[in-house]
């Protein structure tokens, strides 16, 4: 019998199993969590867990599977890193012997994809209750009526207490994530880190969706009074979530959308929000739903009151919460809405020299687009312990499966063909770089936000930074004029003459890589 054979009857015997709790309700997978010590009830009713070792994304353990249905469309290299069907196949059958002899599994069916014409049917199967609970608050959830047809086109299978053994299974650590598009099949192995249930489909829809002529992106987005809909890329930390969850604002999600012939649609049916110094003052829609049924995780909660302590870091600053998007209180329900008006790409620039706030032309766009210039955010990814700047292709390079270029093409014709007006919008540091200056007021960030969303800064006088070729506005509501030009912020001006060249070479270096880029692009960048 091949290996083949022998992994299809067993995850169709797992699936089958009376061992294995399907779509069981976020009351029920609470119980199973508590009952099983998974996690602790918080007072506010959240299910508090920890991560254990891994309490970020592992992206050096992440795979796909290089069969003749992805040979040659994948990007392969360091992001994209290639295993052979021969290897994948030892593994999936290890996996999930592992899981038959567990004594419970936990099933959710649901959908990716907020738009019926796009979305994709989805089964996750976890060893864990808290994972598959994780599951059904972060994807789109299935009325009783769905379920009667629901086919899966991709299945994740979490098993996070079996341990790969590098040298046997062809893997880099004990830890795993291997996407096989022929198998349509999502192995994770080795992390208890939920966030990698959420960004392997992600990071699958992200190579289905442009082979459809749909634009998938690592952004938030949400939509005015008058609908006028808006979209914030950035990476982990940099604000998306925050953003975007606008009291005077509908939420369409926080993450990650498809842009189609008929507009914007969230891929999600959750937030996934980080909890670092969480208030009310400051964001009070995430922190009005963190309540029952919301997944808190590594974050620290008092012994004998059970009140979650947003400041401390002590497991990690990746301390995130879970939620179903209908926590929120003013969201777009379907998560579906029209073609953006105003694209705004958010950097935390750890050199503390962007400015706050840039406008953007449409090669200027492409090429910030391009670069995803930002710092990876202490936590999110395992070993980053404090602010590192990075260039994270297209605000998303770890989950993008194909050419960056073919992400940009549909961004640049986006632009064009809907007039959209773009910004860049630095969330990083001002007064100096990371150590000296000190992070953007966030009141400073929602004002400058607010103006470009209702137009206030289209007829104000802009100046050409010297240094990054980017037009910034002279005034801004609500922001200090001297804030906005980054130079007038540092205490020495030939130290910010220093490092705003240092950064800007980066961006040079960065671009070499990119082929089949056209000139006017490679010249939007830095002047210096």
């Amino acid at each position: 019998m091949n290996t083949t054979h022998v992994t299809s009857t067993l995850l169709d015997e797992l699936i089958k199993s009376e061992k294995t709790h399907k779509d069981l309700s976020t009351p029920q997978l609470v119980e199973k969590a508590l009952e099983r010590n998974e996690g602790k009830l918080t007072s506010t009713g959240a299910l508090q867990v920890t991560t254990g070792k891994y309490t970020g994304r592992s992206p050096k353990d992440k795979f796909i599977v290089q069969d003749h249905s992805v040979m040659d469309k994948v990007d392969w290299g360091s992001v994209n890193q290639p295993i052979s069907p021969e290897t994948f196949e030892n593994l999936y059958e290890k996996v999930l012997k592992h899981l038959q002899q567990q004594d419970e599994l936990f099933l959710f069916r649901g959908f990716a994809g907020a738009d019926k014409t796009y979305r994709m049917p989805i089964t996750v199967i976890n060893e864990y209750a808290w994972h598959n609970l994780f599951s059904r608050q972060l994807f789109i959830r299935p009325k009783l009526e769905e379920l009667k047809n629901h086919s899966a086109e991709f299945t994740v299978i979490s098993a996070p207490s079996f341990k790969a053994d590098p040298e046997v299974d062809g893997t880099k650590s004990e830890t795993f994530i291997i996407i096989s598009f022929e198998k349509r099949i999502v192995l994770i192995g080795g992390t208890e880190y939920a966030g990698e249930i959420k960004k392997s489909i992600f990071s699958i829809m992200n190579f289905l969706l442009p082979e459809q002529n749909i634009m998938s992106m690592h952004c938030s987005a949400n939509v005015g009074v008058e609908g006028d809909v808006a979209l914030f890329f950035g990476l982990s930390g940099t604000g998306k979530t925050t953003l975007s969850a606008d009291p005077n604002r509908q939420l369409i999600g926080d993450d990650e959308h498809g842009w189609s012939n008929n507009g914007v649609f969230n891929i999600e049916g959750g937030c996934y929000a980080k909890t670092v110094n969480l208030s009310e003052e400051k964001e009070p829609q995430i922190y009005n739903a963190i309540k029952f049924g919301t997944v808190l995780e590594n974050v620290i909660i008092n012994g004998d009151t059970r009140e979650a302590d947003y400041d401390d870091t002590s497991l990690t600053e990746n301390t995130r919460a879970a939620y179903s998007i209908d926590k929120i209180p003013n969201i777009v329900e379907p998560s579906i809405a029209g073609h953006p008006n105003t694209i705004i790409f958010l950097t935390a620039d750890a050199f503390g020299v962007l400015p706050p706030i840039s406008k953007l032309t449409k090669e200027q766009a492409m090429y910030h687009f391009l670069s995803g210039y930002t710092s990876k955010l202490a936590g999110t990814e395992r070993g980053i312990t404090e602010p590192e700047a990075t260039f994270s292709t297209c605000f998303g390079s770890p989950f993008l499966p194909l050419p960056a270029y073919r992400y940009a093409e549909m961004l640049g014709q986006k632009i064009d063909q809907h007039e959209a007006k773009v910004f860049l919008v630095n969330t990083g540091w001002s007064g100096g770089g990371y150590g000296t200056g000190e992070r953007m007021k966030l009141a400073y960030t929602r004002a400058m936000v607010q103006a470009a969303l209702e137009g206030e800064l289209d007829s104000v006088e802009t100046t050409m930074d010297p240094f990054f070729g980017l037009h910034v506005p002279t005034h801004c509501p609500g922001v200090p004029d001297h804030v906005l030009q980054p130079k007038k912020t540092w205490a020495d001006p030939n130290a910010y003459d220093k490092k705003a060249k240092e950064l800007a070479q980066q961006f040079k270096e960065n671009f070499k890589k990119f082929d089949n880029i056209s000139d006017d692009i490679k010249n939007a960048g830095p002047l210096v």
